[in-house]
């Protein structure tokens, strides 16, 4: 029997619960995965916040994981190649991974690189792919300078460190307490709030390309819109509600052609993260018997990077 968490209705955490549940044995195609350590992302209890469709209680909570291979399916590899019990591995668009074991997909299935810890390695994909695709469908390329809306987060360190290593210039909007963080991951940051629109101008004098926001205000949109002709180099993961009407493009793992596009992604990604090049700093984790009480902290506050459970 394995621990976990679901939610058993919409809204608050206290839907949250965690419960005994058997895990299947893997047939051909899946891998069971002893869970070391589960990735927390805002995603995990926002679908559950916003939630109507009541087929589709209880939710399983958490979509990337890394731990050991227990068991695989006869005539089995992992996404990226082989794979026996006891190899060290990352699951990511996975349902349910807020659990001490787990039985999913093979194609979802990598090696771990080893210089990644599993918190880290649990933690690189989700933000990681989110990074990607939001510097994809802008077109952003080498020499280019970019506004990006939330540099701290975790989404926003991602882009850094992935528009870096593409030759692209970042300005970034956080928090004077978390501006060394920006330029750690070489952005220009600048605070948010009155006077943005102005501070970016003078940053960049020669205009941006393109706006990326992480973080779904207002004044990211309008600063946005106001910086930038071309609206379809506009995106947000956040700002859902004025897409259509203000004509930017928004993305979200649940969409069809970004869910393509985070699928095919994985393994570039995780090679970089093997070279040292993408980096997930973590702020803290948690027992995953405390799986509320870390939601709590992740929906109230900035952790400074990201969080982990551990099961016990």
């Amino acid at each position: 029997m394995a621990t976990t968490w679901i939610a058993t209705d919409f809204g608050g955490l206290d839907v949250f619960t965690p419960i005994d549940a058997k895990v299947p044995a893997p047939r051909t195609g899946e891998v069971s995965i002893r869970v070391l350590a589960a990735g927390m992302n805002p995603a995990d209890f926002k679908h559950v916040a916003h939630g109507t469709d009541r087929s589709l209680l209880p939710v399983a909570v958490g979509y990337e994981v890394s731990g050991v291979i227990s068991a695989i399916g006869a005539d089995t590899q992992i996404a990226s190649g082989g794979g026996s019990v006891g190899d060290e591995v990352l699951a990511f668009r996975v349902a349910g991974g807020y659990s001490s074991e787990m039985t999913v997909p093979a194609r979802d299935v990598f090696a771990k690189p080893a210089n990644l810890g599993f918190p880290e390695a649990a933690n690189l994909l989700l933000a990681g792919t989110t990074a990607a695709e939001m510097l994809a469908v802008t077109r952003v390329e080498r020499g280019d300078t970019v506004l990006l809306h939330g540099a701290s987060g975790a989404v926003g360190v991602s882009v850094l460190q992935q528009a870096r290593l593409a030759g692209v210039h970042v300005i970034g909007t956080a928090s004077p307490a978390n501006f060394d963080e920006v330029r750690r991951f070489g952005g220009i940051p600048l605070a948010y709030g009155p006077g943005l629109l102005d501070r970016v101008r003078e940053a960049a004098p020669a205009g941006i390309v393109a706006a990326l926001d992480a973080v779904g205000t207002d004044e990211a949109i309008d600063v946005s819109l106001a910086l930038v002709g071309d609206r379809n180099r506009i995106v947000s993961i956040a700002a859902f509600g004025r897409a259509a009407i203000d004509g930017y493009r928004v993305i979200a793992g649940a969409m069809p052609e970004s869910a393509a596009f985070r699928e095919q992604i994985r393994e570039h990604l995780i090679a970089l993260a093997a070279a040292g090049e993408l980096v997930v700093p973590i702020a803290r984790t948690f027992p995953l018997s405390e799986a509320r009480e870390a939601l709590e902290f992740l929906s109230a506050q900035h952790p400074g990077g990201k969080l982990a459970l551990i099961p016990e």
